[in-house]
C-alpha cells in the first residue's frame, strides 16, 4: 500500500513539475515573438533598395539580424503619395512594434490612425509645425527621427545654382502637390531666393506623367535650371527627369545624390542612405523600452555637393572650376 502511495505521490509530483515546466500556450509564442518592424517607402522597390539598405546596415551595426532578432515587413508607394493612408492602415494592421515612415506623407497618415505605435522617420520636415512634436529636443508624443533638412540649406543650394549657371535670376522648382514635404520646402527657398534676388516659378505636379508637361512650361518660360526638392515621386522617376532636362537643356539641382548617378547635374544635400541608417538607432532604444517621445529629433550631419560632368557636357553647360573644387564627388 506505501508503494502504491509513493508511486501515486511520485506521479503527481511529475506531473506538476511538468506543468510547470511546459510553457502555457500563447505564453511561450509571446515570449519568443519577435519584434516586428514596418515599413514604408515612397518609392518602388528597385528605386530605393539602396537607400533602404542603410537601415539594415544600421541594425547589423546594432547587432540585429532581419528574419532572426526582428521582423521587417513594409510597402511601397511607387511614386503615388496618394497611396500612403491605405498603406499605412495595412500597417498599422499588423501591430508592429515601431513604424518607420520614409516619407512624410506616412508619418501624417500613421499619426492620424495611432497615439501608441512608436513612429520613426529618416525624412521628418517642420515635425513642430505639423503637430507631432512639442520640440526637437524633447518631441513627446509617439513621433521622432532625423530631420530632412537644415535650416540654411536652401539658400546654400541656391547659392550653388546660381554660381553653376552665372547670372541666373529665375529659376524653376518641380512642385509635387501631393506631397505634404514640398510646401514648406518651396516656401523656404522663396525666403531664400528672395535674398538672393532670385525670382522662383513653380511647376506644379500630381503623378509621373505631368512631369513632361512641367518640363516644357519651364522651357518656355526661359528659366535658368530647374531645382528638385526632395520627394518620393521625383526619385522614382529620377531617370525620366533627366531625359527631360537634357531635352529641354536645362540644368537641373536637386537634393539627393541618387538624382545625378542616374542623369542629373548636380545635388547639394542630405545622403538619405545615411539618415535611413541613423534611424536604427531609434528603433533600437524603442526595441529596448525607451518611448520615442523621450528620444531627441535629430539634425543631418552630412551634407554632400556632387556633380555630374557627363550631364552638363551633354547640354553644353561648362562648370566653373571653383565649384568642381568644392564638390564631395565629380561624375565623369
Amino acid at each position: 500500500m506505501q508503494s502504491g502511495q509513493v508511486r501515486r505521490r511520485e506521479f503527481i509530483g511529475g506531473f506538476a513539475v511538468a506543468a510547470v515546466l511546459r510553457p502555457v500556450d500563447g505564453v511561450a509564442q509571446v515570449a519568443s515573438k519577435r519584434p516586428l518592424v514596418a515599413y514604408l517607402v515612397g518609392g518602388s522597390k528597385s528605386a530605393t533598395d539602396r537607400t533602404l539598405g542603410g537601415f539594415s546596415q544600421g541594425m547589423r551595426e546594432l547587432g540585429y539580424v532581419a528574419g532572426t532578432d526582428y521582423g521587417f515587413d513594409g510597402r511601397y508607394a511607387d511614386g503615388d503619395l496618394a497611396r500612403a493612408p491605405a498603406l499605412v492602415e495595412e500597417l498599422v494592421g499588423l501591430k508592429p512594434d515601431v513604424i518607420v515612415s520614409g516619407i512624410m506623407a506616412g508619418v501624417v497618415a500613421a499619426k492620424k490612425l495611432t497615439n501608441t505605435i512608436p513612429i520613426v522617420s529618416p525624412s521628418l520636415v517642420d515635425p513642430i509645425g505639423f503637430g507631432f512634436a512639442a520640440s526637437h529636443a524633447r518631441p513627446g508624443g509617439n513621433v521622432t527621427g532625423v530631420l530632412l533638412t537644415v535650416e540654411d540649406l536652401p539658400s546654400k543650394q541656391l547659392a550653388l545654382t546660381v554660381e553653376l549657371v552665372p547670372g541666373a535670376r529665375k529659376l524653376g522648382v518641380l512642385v509635387n502637390v501631393k506631397n505634404p514635404n514640398n510646401p514648406p520646402q518651396f516656401r523656404n527657398m522663396e525666403a531664400a531666393a528672395h535674398a538672393l534676388g532670385v525670382a522662383l516659378l513653380a511647376a506644379e505636379v500630381a503623378l509621373p506623367e505631368n512631369l513632361h508637361a512641367a518640363f516644357q512650361t519651364l522651357a518656355r518660360e526661359e528659366v535658368k535650371a530647374v531645382l528638385a526638392p526632395i520627394d518620393a515621386m521625383f526619385l522614382s522617376e529620377r531617370k525620366r527627369i533627366a531625359l527631360f532636362a537634357a531635352a529641354t537643356r536645362l540644368p537641373t539641382v536637386f537634393f539627393t545624390r541618387q538624382h545625378v548617378e542616374d542623369g542629373g547635374l548636380m545635388s547639394y544635400g542630405v545622403d538619405i542612405r545615411e539618415t535611413w541608417r541613423r534611424t536604427a538607432s531609434f528603433v533600437d532604444k524603442i526595441l529596448k523600452g525607451a518611448k520615442p517621445g523621450d528620444l531627441p529629433i535629430e539634425f543631418p550631419t552630412k551634407l554632400q555637393l556632387v556633380i555630374n560632368l557627363t550631364a552638363a557636357k551633354a547640354i553644353g553647360l561648362e562648370v566653373p572650376p571653383t565649384l568642381l573644387a568644392r564638390a564631395d564627388e565629380v561624375i565623369e
